[in-house]
C-alpha cells in the first residue's frame, strides 16, 4: 500500500513539476524578451530539461505501477491484469486514454528539451525564444490534461486485486510496441516547425531563416508519421483478419490528413527556399499540419466515433476541440496580421515549371485532405445537427481518392524533370523520354501478366512513367559522383518516390486482384482453389502458460508444403474471441487464412477464409524503401561550398537580410549554407544541361 501511494504521489508530483516547468519557462522568456534580457533567456534550456525531467518520472512510476500490478489506481484496474505477459504489460501503458496521453506529453517534453538543447547557445535570439514560447505552452496544455482530466494516477476502487489487461487486439501481435510510440514520434515532431513557423510570424522575421532551422526536424517527423501509418496498416493486415490494411476509418483518416498536408509542406518549401514564394502557403500547410493533429486528437479521444483503434469516451473532447479552435485562430490572425510582409516577391512565370507543379501538388494534398477530412467529419455533423447517425464508407473515399492518385503519380513523373521559372517542349521530350518508355514497358508487361481494369492499368502506366523519371535522375548522379549521388534532398527524394511508387502498385494490385473464397477442408483430403491446395491436419486447442488465452487452431497444410495455423483465441479474463490469421507471404502475392467460428478441438474438417492478394509485401518494402530515401535526404549533398555566414537578430541587436525577394525584409534569416537551399542546380548539371541562372542565396 506504502509502494501504491509512492506510485501515485510521484507520478503526479512528476506531472505537477512538469506544468510549473512549462508555465514559468514561458513566461521567463517572454519576460526576457520584453526587457531584452539575456540572463533570463539564458535559463530556457533549464527549463525545458526540468520539464523532461518531470514528465519521465511520472512515466517511470507508470510503468512502476504496471509492473508491479498496482491496482489500487484505476488505470491499471482498467488495462492491468496479473495474467498479462511482460511484453504487453509495458505497452498496455499507452492501450487507453489516460496512458497514451502521458506517452504524448513525454514525446512533447523530449521534443522541447532535444531543441532547446540544439539552440543552446543562441537563446538570446528572438525567433528561437518564441518557438520556445509555443513549445512551452502546447507542453503544459497537454500536461494540464494528464495532470487533470485525464489522470492516470487517479485512485481506483478499492479491493480490486486484478484487472481485464488491455484490449485483446492489443496484446496480441508484437507491432503494438512500436507503432503508437513511432506515430507518436510524428504527429508530435511537427510542433517544432510549427513553432518557428508562429515565432517567424510573431518577430515579423518571414525569410527563409525559420524554414532553413527546421528542415530537417520537418523531414524526420514526416518520416515517423509515414512509417507509423504504415506499421498501422501492417498491424490491421495481421490482426484483424479482414486481409486489408487501410478501412478509411475515421481513426486511420485522423493519421491521414496531416500526412497528407505534410507531405505537400515539404516539398512546397523547396520553392520559397529556391524564388522566395509560396509563403503564405507553406506557413498554411504547417498550420494545417500541427492543427490536424489536434483534431485527430480529438477525433480519437473524445468518444465521437466507434472505431477499433480509438480510446472510447473521455473527459478530454472539449479541451482538445477548443486547443484546436484557439490553434486556428491564432494562427490565422497572425498571417492576417503579417499579410504585407508575406507578398511574394514573384510569380509563376509558366505553369510548365517547377514552381507550377509544385502549387498544382500543393493543390492536390489540400484537395486530397479535405476530401478525407469531409467524410471523416460528415457523420459527426450530421449526428450533431439532426440527431440521426450516417456512415461515410470506402466507396465516398475511393471514388474521390482515386483520381487525386493518378495524378499525384503523373505529377510524381513530371515534376522532377522541370526546370525552374520555364521548360521548352524540346527539354521536356528529351527528358521525358525514356520515362515514358518504363511506363509504357510497365503497361505492357502488366497486360501481359493478366491484368485488366483501366484504373489498375493506368496506375501501372504511371507508376512504371513516375518510377523511369526517378531512376533516371538517381542515374544520372550516381554517374557523375558515385554512390554520393544518392545523398542530398533531390537525390533521396527520388529514393522515396521510388516507395511510393512501390507502395502505389501495391495498392493497386492488391485493391483490384485480391480474391477470396470460404472453403470446408477436410482431414486427408487437398481442397485446390485459386491455384493452390489446402488439407486440414487437424484442429487442436492449446492454453497459454499463464491460463489467460485460449487458442483454437486449424492446422493447414497449404501445397503440401508448410503447415499455417489460423486461430480463434479466447482472452479468459474477458471472454471476448479474436481471429488470428496465418499468412503465407511472397514476392508476388500473400495466401491469407482466417478460421471461421464452428469448429471444435479434435474435428476432421474445418471452414476457412482465403483469401490470395497480390503484392502486399511490396507495402512494407516500399515503406522501408521511403524510409532510407528519407535519410539520405536530411545529409546535404556532395557539392558542398563555404557556408554563408550567419544572420541573426539576437536580443538587443537586428539584422536585415536581403533573401531571394531582395526586398530588404527583417527575415533574421539564421546560419543558412548552400547545402540547405534544394539541391537542384546538381540536379540540371547532372543532367548534362547548361545550368540555370542561379536565384542569389539567402543572406548574400
Amino acid at each position: 500500500m506504502i509502494a501504491a501511494s509512492i506510485n501515485a504521489a510521484l507520478g503526479r508530483a512528476g506531472l505537477l513539476v512538469m506544468l510549473a516547468a512549462c508555465v514559468f519557462g514561458a513566461l521567463s522568456i517572454m519576460f526576457g524578451i520584453w526587457q531584452k534580457d539575456r540572463r533570463l533567456l539564458r535559463q530556457a534550456p533549464r527549463y525545458a530539461w526540468l520539464s523532461l525531467g518531470g514528465i519521465v518520472v511520472a512515466v517511470v512510476m507508470m510503468q512502476r505501477a504496471m509492473i508491479n500490478r498496482d491496482f489500487s489506481l484505476a488505470y491499471v484496474q482498467q488495462v492491468g491484469s496479473a495474467d498479462t505477459p511482460a511484453f504487453y504489460n509495458f505497452a498496455a501503458m499507452w492501450s487507453a486514454l489516460e496512458g497514451s496521453i502521458l506517452l504524448w506529453v513525454l514525446t512533447l517534453g523530449a521534443f522541447t528539451a532535444a531543441v532547446a538543447w540544439q539552440f543552446r547557445k543562441r537563446t538570446n535570439d528572438e525567433l528561437v525564444g518564441w518557438a520556445l514560447v509555443v513549445m512551452f505552452i502546447v507542453s503544459g496544455f497537454f500536461a494540464m490534461l494528464s495532470f487533470g482530466p485525464a489522470d492516470a494516477f487517479a485512485a481506483g476502487a478499492p479491493g480490486v486485486t486484478s484487472g481485464p489487461g488491455p484490449n485483446p487486439l492489443l496484446q496480441n501481435h508484437i507491432l503494438v510496441m512500436f507503432h503508437p510510440p513511432i506515430l507518436y514520434l510524428g504527429y508530435v515532431g511537427f510542433t517544432v516547425p510549427f513553432a518557428f513557423a508562429i515565432a517567424a510570424l510573431i518577430t515579423g522575421r518571414l525569410g527563409e531563416g525559420w524554414l532553413m532551422e527546421t528542415r530537417r526536424w520537418a523531414l524526420f517527423s514526416w518520416a515517423f508519421l509515414t512509417i507509423g501509418i504504415l506499421l498501422g496498416g501492417w498491424w490491421s493486415y495481421e490482426v484483424l483478419g479482414w486481409s486489408g490494411v487501410w478501412a478509411w476509418d475515421p481513426v486511420e483518416n485522423a493519421s491521414l490528413m496531416p500526412w497528407l498536408t505534410g507531405t505537400a509542406y515539404i516539398h512546397s518549401v523547396l520553392v520559397q527556399e529556391r524564388r522566395g514564394m509560396l509563403r503564405v502557403w507553406n506557413l498554411s500547410l504547417l498550420i494545417a499540419t500541427f492543427s490536424l493533429t489536434i483534431l485527430g486528437t480529438f477525433i480519437t479521444r473524445s468518444g465521437v466515433i466507434n472505431s477499433v483503434h480509438a480510446f472510447g469516451d473521455g473527459p478530454v473532447g472539449s479541451w482538445l476541440l477548443a486547443g484546436f479552435a484557439v490553434i486556428v485562430v491564432v494562427s490565422l490572425a497572425l498571417i492576417a496580421w503579417r499579410g504585407d510582409r508575406l507578398r511574394s516577391p514573384g510569380a509563376i512565370d509558366s505553369p510548365l515549371s517547377r514552381e507550377g507543379a509544385f502549387l498544382a501538388n500543393n493543390v492536390l494534398f489540400t484537395v486530397f485532405a479535405f476530401v478525407v477530412l469531409l467524410g471523416t467529419l460528415f457523420p459527426l455533423l450530421v449526428e450533431a445537427m439532426q440527431d440521426r447517425r450516417t456512415v461515410v464508407g470506402a466507396p465516398y473515399f475511393d471514388r474521390l481518392s482515386m483520381p487525386i492518385g493518378l495524378t499525384l503519380l503523373f505529377l510524381m513523373a513530371v515534376a522532377p524533370v522541370l526546370p525552374w521559372r520555364k521548360a521548352s517542349t524540346e527539354l521536356l521530350r528529351t527528358r521525358l523520354f525514356w520515362p515514358a518508355w518504363v511506363g509504357v514497358a510497365a503497361l505492357a508487361f502488366a497486360v501481359f501478366v493478366g491484368a485488366d481494369g483501366w484504373a489498375p492499368l493506368v496506375a501501372f502506366a504511371l507508376a512504371g512513367f513516375a518510377a523511369g523519371a526517378a531512376l533516371r535522375q538517381l542515374v544520372l548522379a550516381t554517374r557523375r559522383q558515385g554512390w554520393r549521388g544518392l545523398v542530398g534532398r533531390a537525390n533521396g527524394g527520388m529514393v522515396v518516390h521510388l516507395g511510393v511508387i512501390m507502395i502505389a502498385v501495391a495498392l493497386a494490385a492488391s485493391n483490384s486482384f485480391t480474391h477470396s473464397a470460404n472453403l470446408e477442408i477436410e482431414q486427408g483430403e487437398a481442397t485446390a482453389w485459386g491455384g493452390h491446395t489446402f488439407e486440414l491436419v487437424s484442429v487442436t486447442e492449446e492454453l497459454n502458460a499463464a491460463g489467460s488465452e485460449r487458442a483454437l487452431k486449424a492446422n493447414v497444410l497449404l501445397d503440401g508444403e508448410q503447415v499455417y495455423s489460423p486461430a480463434i483465441t479466447t482472452y479468459l479474463n474477458i471472454g471476448q474471441p479474436i481471429g488470428t490469421p496465418s499468412v503465407r507471404t511472397g514476392l508476388v502475392k500473400d495466401v491469407y487464412l482466417t478460421l471461421e467460428p464452428g469448429s471444435e478441438p479434435g474435428d476432421s474438417t474445418a471452414t476457412i477464409r482465403v483469401f490470395v492478394k497480390p503484392m502486399i509485401v511490396w507495402l512494407w518494402l516500399g515503406g522501408l524503401v521511403m524510409a532510407i530515401g528519407t535519410l539520405l535526404s536530411a545529409f546535404p549533398g556532395s557539392r558542398r561550398r563555404n557556408p554563408i555566414s550567419p544572420v541573426s537578430a539576437p536580443i538587443g541587436g537586428s539584422s536585415r537580410g536581403s533573401g531571394p525577394s531582395g526586398d530588404g525584409d527583417p527575415h533574421g534569416d539564421l546560419a543558412v549554407g548552400v547545402d540547405d537551399l534544394p539541391d537542384d542546380r546538381e540536379r540540371v548539371t547532372s543532367d548534362g544541361d547548361e545550368p540555370e541562372p542561379e536565384a542569389q542565396p539567402v543572406g548574400s
